[in-house]
């Protein structure tokens, strides 16, 4: 019996070529979905040349205000009479930055509302998001007019 088990004997090495098969489809699809997840709401961004880039993560909010006037904090709808209250628990209990996204079409007075809004409820740091008119290529934009890039003003 020894002689038997000594021609066959056990593989002791792990084969690692369906992990790695596995690993690089997962990895894929993270590459592909991941753009996606962080499109947030259409909205159509005033332009300005000093821009930075708008922070990723789990530690900023964005307030959007839509050319129709709807709010939404994240991408979850809101009502303007429960701003305060959902700013509260959301941006300043948690420590976390708030950012203004609001449409260039919405009328100042809107935006101005807005604001003061955020800061009745006690958030003294407000980020405005734009886009940068200076960065994109020229064969992009239709005549007349220059590319964007999304970014964040102060």
């Amino acid at each position: 019996m020894g002689a038997q088990l000594g021609k066959k004997g056990f593989v002791a090495e792990i084969n690692v070529t369906p992990f790695v098969d596995v690993m690089l489809v997962l990895l894929i699809i993270f590459m592909v979905t991941a753009p996606m997840m962080t499109e947030g709401l259409e909205v159509n961004l005033p332009q300005t040349q000093a821009v930075d880039t708008l922070p990723t993560g789990d530690n900023t909010v964005i307030l959007t205000v839509k050319a129709d006037g709807s709010l939404f904090l994240n991408d979850v709808p809101t009502g303007v009479e429960t701003l305060g209250t959902q700013l509260v628990a959301v941006v300043k209990n948690q420590n976390k930055s708030l950012f203004l996204n609001a449409d260039k079409d919405v009328p100042y007075g809107v935006v101005v509302g807005v604001m003061g809004r955020v800061k009745a409820a006690g958030i003294e740091q407000l980020g405005i998001v734009a886009q940068r008119i200076d960065d994109l290529a020229p064969d992009t934009a239709a005549p007349g007019q220059v590319p964007l890039q999304q970014g964040r003003g102060r």
